[in-house]
């Protein structure tokens, strides 16, 4: 079967689904392609390629002004044309997502947890942190502790600052001292394992015919390379932001995680190009075409120039 009736394929099994979450796909399209190019695009180019995903400019419009109203873009008018950016807190929060979805899985671990103390908030607080903390794979050991063994500081720092609570959530470190039966089976019930990981062998179902079709390097079309592209994020982003990402230590026998991560890779760079080459005839700015994409771009899944 050729690349593109693969493709297509995939595109009609995400259209035939009873909910389509316009703004979450719009969200893996900033994410994934306007952010690394500049971060601003006209409404009508979003609308074009919306279109190909079977969604309609009615959701698109009401889709993007849902994410004005919750903080992720602004709108900037230039005569009778609209044009759409990433907020401050919007590309903030794209950053730490794509530090996760683009980077390699955690390969090493000291036997060290970083543990949260919310005993010292009050519990509207308690809740927005279990919620922002928890994008982060932070799991709850009890009601006011959550924990993670492998946690991006960096991160964490800047969620805190986010939400104003440096002075008044406790940080702590805490250290294994034997990774046994009881660790693995606390850790397996706290992230709830078993979901996560149906979800990655799903994932893994759905998409390896797409890069078998791709075996021997065939011609793919700039359109079906951009349609990948982004179906490929949009689905392995709704997983990968539920995975604390646990160190190999405290995951189950035959974790579908690993081999998500190398479909994703392996396909991402393989269509990178052609979706690039596609958006540069698809999308505007008030300039003209999306700038040329970033360096930081190039360093997604370990180095784009690797494949």
């Amino acid at each position: 079967m050729s690349i593109d009736i693969t493709c297509q394929k995939l595109v009609d099994e995400f259209r035939s689904r009873p909910t389509l979450r316009t703004g979450s796909l719009i969200t893996t399209i900033f994410g994934d392609a306007i952010a690394p190019r500049g971060g601003t695009v006209w409404l009508g180019s979003l609308i074009r390629v919306m279109a190909d995903f079977g969604i309609s400019e009615r959701l698109v419009r009401t889709s993007v002004f849902r994410l004005v109203k919750d903080g992720w873009l602004r709108s900037q008018q230039i005569g009778r044309r609209s044009y759409y950016s990433l907020t401050a807190e919007g590309r903030e929060r794209f950053e730490q997502a794509t530090h996760r979805i683009y980077g390699e899985p955690v390969d090493h671990w000291d036997g060290e947890w970083c543990l949260l103390l919310l005993s010292g908030l009050g519990t509207p607080a308690k809740d927005t942190v279990r919620r922002e903390c928890g994008w982060l794979g932070f799991g709850p050991l009890s009601a006011d502790v959550l924990a993670h063994p492998a946690p991006d500081l960096a991160e964490l720092d800047v969620t805190m600052h986010r939400l104003g609570i440096e002075d008044s959530l406790v940080v702590m470190r805490g250290q294994t001292i034997r990774c046994g039966a009881a660790m693995r089976e606390l850790t397996h019930d706290c992230w709830k394992l078993d979901e996560i990981d149906a979800r990655y062998a799903d994932f893994v179902r759905r998409f390896r015919p797409v890069l078998k079709a791709l075996a021997g390097k065939p011609q793919i079309a700039d359109k079906s390379a951009f349609l990948v592209r982004t179906l490929l994020i949009q689905e392995y982003r709704k997983v990968l932001l539920r995975d604390p990402w646990l160190p190999a230590e405290l995951l189950p026998v035959g974790w579908h995680g690993a081999a998500a991560y190398q479909l994703c890779r392996n396909l991402y760079r393989a269509v990178h190009v052609g979706a690039d080459a596609w958006l540069d005839e698809q999308m505007e700015t008030a300039d003209g075409p999306l700038p040329p994409v970033s360096r930081a771009f190039m360093r997604r899944f370990g180095g784009l120039d690797n494949g």
